[in-house]
């Protein structure tokens, strides 16, 4: 995904001059800026987008990484520390995520490390910001607060970029949530938002549909089988989750031929050739033709990769789902209709013989498709945004506390021993807490996948109780 917009290199630079100088004038400009954080590649890739087409609706765009923002690496550690969960540890993850969902939020450690973005943020700011768009939840949190305060006045928005909503995407002081269908903009209004607008997702304009040629086409180019029915696993930007049991179970059903996609995670792309999976690619810069040679879509987190096959009208399987977010965006497109959760191995076979030969197929890929048409109406989330930005600022919604600030230094010393804790409690409580801890401490320590492991069982499935 290209990196458009004003991108904003922070780690550069001093607190000091972390405002941006003067930029060359553009004639009749509005500016919006972007918050997003480089966790996995959805939260850019949503940002990318929408600074693209507010770029074509006649605004000045600058983007932010959120982690840039956080002080003395904090932002690389916390990126850091929730991978590892995720490849090794992936139950200690459902944990935390299962405890904040019911918590409501993050709680008073998570919320001591956002406020060391505040100051950073709004330094950052260029003058004449109309509007500040979020597609990160931590970053609406960051934005959210500076809003109740009232040291922001331009509106704030958040991107949903998830199907199902975590109470952590939902944050007091943001003006407007936007979301791609009613399912996820009802959660978001169940978790308090008020100001919920449906207007479609965001993807590549170069996700659309393909016929016969740039099937065939993309599969000569690829070295794919011309006529076999093709599964396309993915597994997001980091190659996460049980790929090589899921491309084994495929191969052994026989209903489709599996080629699979590994993100960045190129060790894993060469254990699956080594496993005798012909189709394994690391990295792959033409997305679209790739969808456009496969049959159907294998996915196990929920997130851009499926909207993008919605946009190509390629039908999406959810299964095997990392834990959290994984299984709640797999129910929450279920629920959407757009999707297919196959919880049960055993209907692996039958299910994507209906997606890919059978009457099931055309009705997933006529939902998937309907997103678009429907966030078409109203000109989808760009548009919105810049109505939101031209309506004007409203009224803040608090003014700034006069409360006593510790001096600078004091602040971030305290801040970040409270932010290299965080991660640390987290997973260790994780550790402490669950069954097997030995064994899973073991996998950690050798850099081993949860399904390694030996004599554990496969973390269970099904939807969150």
């Amino acid at each position: 995904m290209p990196h458009l917009g004003s991108t904003v290199h922070l780690r550069a630079l001093a607190a000091a001059t972390l405002r941006p100088g003067p930029q060359p004038p553009t004639a009749g400009a509005e500016r919006v800026a972007i918050v997003s954080a480089s966790i996995g590649a959805g939260h850019d890739g949503a940002a990318a987008e929408l600074a693209r087409r507010l770029t074509a609706e006649g605004l000045a765009v600058d983007r932010f990484d959120l982690l840039d923002l956080l002080p003395a690496g904090l932002g690389r550690l916390a990126r850091d520390g929730y991978h590892r969960m995720l490849v090794r540890a992936p139950w200690a993850y459902q944990r935390i995520y299962r405890s904040t969902e019911r918590a409501g939020g993050g709680g008073p450690l998570a919320s001591a490390l956002l406020r060391t973005a505040e100051e950073r943020l709004l330094r950052a700011l260029r003058p004449g910001t109309g509007a500040v768009v979020s597609t990160y939840p931590g970053a609406s949190r960051v934005l959210g607060a500076l809003r109740l305060r009232g040291r922001l006045d331009a509106p704030v928005l958040t991107y949903l970029t998830d199907f199902s909503v975590h109470p952590l995407w939902v944050a007091d002081g943001v003006d407007v949530h936007l979301a791609a269908h009613a399912v996820p903009a009802a959660q978001a209004r169940a978790a308090g938002a008020r100001d919920v607008r449906v207007c479609g997702p965001v993807v590549d304009p170069r996700f659309r549909p393909g016929g016969a040629r740039e099937r065939a086409a993309a599969r000569a180019r690829f070295g794919l089988p011309a006529d076999a029915p093709l599964a396309l696993l993915v597994a997001g930007s980091w190659g996460v989750g049980p790929i090589r049991r899921v491309a084994a179970e495929l191969r052994a059903c026989g209903a489709a031929v599996p080629v699979v996609v590994c993100g960045r995670n190129e060790a894993l792309a060469a254990r699956l050739r080594a496993d005798g999976v012909e189709h394994a690619y690391g990295w792959v810069d033409d997305m679209p033709a790739l969808m456009h040679a496969a049959d159907v879509l294998v996915q196990n987190a929920g997130g851009l990769s499926s909207l993008e096959a919605f946009a190509v009208g390629l039908p999406v399987v959810s299964y095997r789902c990392i834990p959290g977010h994984g299984l709640t965006n797999a129910a929450a497109l279920a629920e959407a209709g757009t999707a297919v959760w196959i919880r049960d191995p055993d209907r692996l076979d039958d299910e994507l013989r209906a997606l890919i030969d059978g009457p099931l197929g055309p009705r997933r890929r006529a939902a998937g498709l309907a997103l678009f048409a429907a966030g078409s109406d109203g000109g989808g989330p760009a548009a919105e945004i810049a109505r939101v930005h031209r309506a004007g600022p409203p009224v803040p919604s608090a003014r700034p506390s006069a409360r006593r600030r510790r001096p600078a230094g004091r602040r971030l010393a305290a801040t970040t021993a409270v932010a290299c804790g965080l991660w640390a409690c987290a997973v260790g409580t994780g550790i402490a807490v669950a069954h097997d801890g030995p064994d899973v401490i073991h996998a950690i320590g050798h850099g081993l996948d949860l399904d390694d492991v030996p004599g554990r069982a496969p973390a269970p499935e099904g939807p969150r109780p």
